[in-house]
C-alpha cells in the first residue's frame, strides 16, 4: 500500500430523495468498502429536498464521520441537479456517483476505480448483473439502452445505471438539467471521454418506494432526442434547421409548380385546388421561417464562440 500522502481522493456523490432508512446503512457500507484501500474518501450527500427526515439523518450520519459533507435544496429540484451539486463540491482526483436506494453494491467502488485506471477510461459504469427489478422495470431499460446505443454509437449495457465512477476532468466538462443524468456517457463521448462497464451484482429494495413511474418512458424518449440534438446540431445548428427549412420549402414550392401545370398544361380552374394552393403558400412561409431559424441559431453560437 502507499503512505497516506501518496493516496488519491475519491469523491463520492450521493443524491437522495426520501431514502432516510437506506441512508445509514449505504455509508457504513461506503466507509467499510474504502478501509484498506489505495484511496483517501470524502463523501458528499445531497438531499434533494426530501419530504421524509433523510436531511435529518445525513446530518446525524455527518456528526460521526469528518469525511462527509452535507448539501441540499429547499424542493426537490430532479436528481441532474442533485448530481451537478454534488459535482460542483467534489474535490477527489476520482469521482464515484450511487445512488440511495442500496440496490447497488458499495463495496464494488474501489474495484471500478482500480479498473478505470487499469483500462484507460474516462468513465465507467456498472453493469448489473441478474436486476432485482419488476418485470416492467427491467424491459422498458432494456429497451432503452438498446435505442440509446444504437442512436449515440455507445456499446454500453447499463447506461443510465446510478453506479459510476469518472476522472474528474469528466464531471468537469459536462453540465446536466433535466433529466439529462441518464446519458452521462452520451454527453462524455461528446466532450472527447471514453466510457467502459464493469459488472456488478444488483439488490431488491429494501426501504423506501422506487422513483420508477410510467411518466419516465415518454420523457425518457423526449430526453434522448433532446440529446441527440444537442450533441449533434449545438455547435451547427444550421445543418439541421437549414436542412429542413430548404425540404419544407422545396415541398411548397412543388405543390404551387403542380398546380401550375394543372391549370395551363390540363386546364383545371385554380379553385378547384384551393387547399392545396393554401398549403402549399403555408410550407414555404414555414420553411423559410426554419431557415432563419437556423441563422440565427449560427449566429448565436457565434457570438457564444467569440466570447469564450
Amino acid at each position: 500500500m502507499n503512505s497516506e500522502n501518496a493516496k488519491k481522493l475519491v469523491s463520492v456523490v450521493i443524491p437522495v430523495f426520501n431514502e432516510a432508512e437506506s441512508l445509514p446503512e449505504l455509508i457504513k457500507n461506503i466507509q467499510a468498502g474504502f478501509q484498506s484501500t489505495d484511496y483517501d474518501l470524502e463523501v458528499i450527500i445531497v438531499d434533494d429536498g426530501s419530504r421524509d427526515n433523510s436531511a435529518t439523518v445525513a446530518r446525524s450520519i455527518a456528526a460521526a464521520y469528518p469525511n462527509i459533507t452535507i448539501a441540499g435544496f429547499q424542493r426537490n429540484r430532479g436528481k441532474a441537479a442533485a448530481l451537478n451539486e454534488g459535482f460542483r463540491l467534489a474535490k477527489g482526483e476520482f469521482v464515484a456517483t450511487i445512488d440511495a436506494d442500496l440496490q447497488d453494491d458499495p463495496r464494488a467502488l474501489p474495484a471500478m476505480l482500480n479498473y478505470l485506471q487499469e483500462s484507460n477510461y474516462d468513465l465507467v459504469s456498472g453493469w448489473k448483473q441478474k436486476r432485482q427489478d419488476k418485470f416492467i422495470k427491467k424491459r422498458t431499460s432494456r429497451l432503452f439502452n438498446f435505442v440509446t446505443c444504437k442512436m449515440t454509437g455507445l456499446k454500453l449495457h447499463d447506461i443510465n445505471n446510478g453506479l459510476k465512477v469518472y476522472r474528474a476532468e469528466v464531471i468537469k466538462s459536462i453540465y446536466l438539467y433535466g433529466e439529462l443524468h441518464r446519458f452521462i456517457p452520451v454527453l462524455a463521448k461528446v466532450e472527447g471521454f471514453s466510457s467502459g462497464e464493469y459488472k456488478v451484482q444488483h439488490f431488491p429494495r429494501r426501504y423506501g418506494k422506487t422513483k420508477y413511474g410510467p411518466s419516465r418512458f415518454y420523457k425518457g424518449l423526449l430526453d434522448l432526442l433532446t440529446v441527440l440534438f444537442i450533441t449533434r446540431f449545438m455547435k451547427r445548428p444550421m445543418h439541421f434547421f437549414g436542412l429542413w427549412g430548404i425540404v419544407i420549402v422545396l415541398i411548397g414550392v412543388l405543390s404551387e409548380l403542380w398546380i401550375l401545370i394543372l391549370k395551363f398544361g390540363f386546364h383545371e380552374p385554380f379553385r378547384d385546388h384551393v387547399a392545396l394552393m393554401i398549403l402549399g403558400v403555408l410550407l414555404i412561409v414555414f420553411g423559410m421561417q426554419f431557415f432563419s431559424l437556423g441563422l440565427i441559431s449560427e449566429m448565436i453560437t457565434f457570438q457564444n464562440r467569440k466570447e469564450k
